[in-house]
């Protein structure tokens, strides 16, 4: 059984820092990308960043780029999401995912190819 699990959301002023976990477990070999996603209200849901455990290949969303860092202990678990100079438009509740890969077209994570969602987290960033 496929299980994503992920912590570390809460309220956060403007400039500070976070750490987003995502446990996984259940899933096949054939699953190495882990990627996260966030959604604000009457928003779609958007691809924030993307890891591919086989390759170590990494890609950010232009929003985060250069605030937020993916990265991994081991081969499946847990993923982690550093998000530092946090913003008021990056409150949102936070999900990971899981894919065969980390498909980026014209700089945009397809969300379409990850098969199994967490439920998400809450970040809020807020004075």
């Amino acid at each position: 059984q496929v299980q994503l699990v992920e912590s570390g959301g809460g309220l956060v002023q403007p400039g500070g820092s976070l750490r987003l976990s995502c446990s996984a477990s259940g899933f096949s070999l054939g699953y190495l990308a882990i990627g996260w996603f966030r959604q604000a209200p009457g928003k779609e849901r958007e691809g924030v960043s993307c890891i591919s455990s086989g390759s170590g290949y990494t890609h950010y969303a232009d929003s985060v780029q250069g605030r937020f860092t993916i990265s991994k202990d081991t081969a499946k678990n847990p993923i982690y999401l550093q998000m530092n100079s946090l913003k008021p438009e990056d409150t949102a509740v936070y999900y990971c995912a899981v894919a065969r890969g980390c498909s980026v077209v014209a700089g945009t994570i397809r969300k379409d190819e990850f098969d199994y969602w967490g439920q998400g987290t809450q970040v809020t960033v807020s004075s």
